[in-house]
């Protein structure tokens, strides 16, 4: 019989619990937009009728590896979040500031171009 992991994670060493901890928290900073659609909880029919495009739309785009940084924001908006888009350099990272008016202009919920 299986061990709820509660139980297991009392009986980890202190060490072993912070390299736990460390490495869930890096799985869950960097994930697909599948994937983080389910953690926010969202069937793609949800997000779908948020968006205003048929439930096969939102499928084919979080299996996209390239698309249009609008229909990104746009998907990810609809998802509650913003988008923010970040340089990193050796010395630093800059937030690029060129799309803020390029979300102004688009309306919410169209993949304009997601070519």
């Amino acid at each position: 019989m299986s061990k709820p992991y509660s139980i297991l994670r009392e009986k980890m060493k202190p060490a072993a619990r912070k390299k736990a901890a460390e490495k869930t928290k890096a799985l869950l900073d960097a994930m697909p937009l599948q994937e983080l659609r389910h953690a926010r909880n969202l069937s793609q029919e949800q997000l779908a009728q948020i968006l205003s495009v048929k439930q096969a739309a939102v499928s084919k785009l979080e299996k996209r590896t390239d698309m249009y940084i609008s229909t990104l924001r746009n998907f990810i908006k609809a998802m509650g979040g913003d988008l923010e888009i970040i340089a990193k350099f050796p010395d630093g990272s800059v937030q690029i500031s060129q799309f803020e008016n390029i979300a102004a202009k688009t309306e919410r919920g169209n993949f304009p171009n997601s070519g």
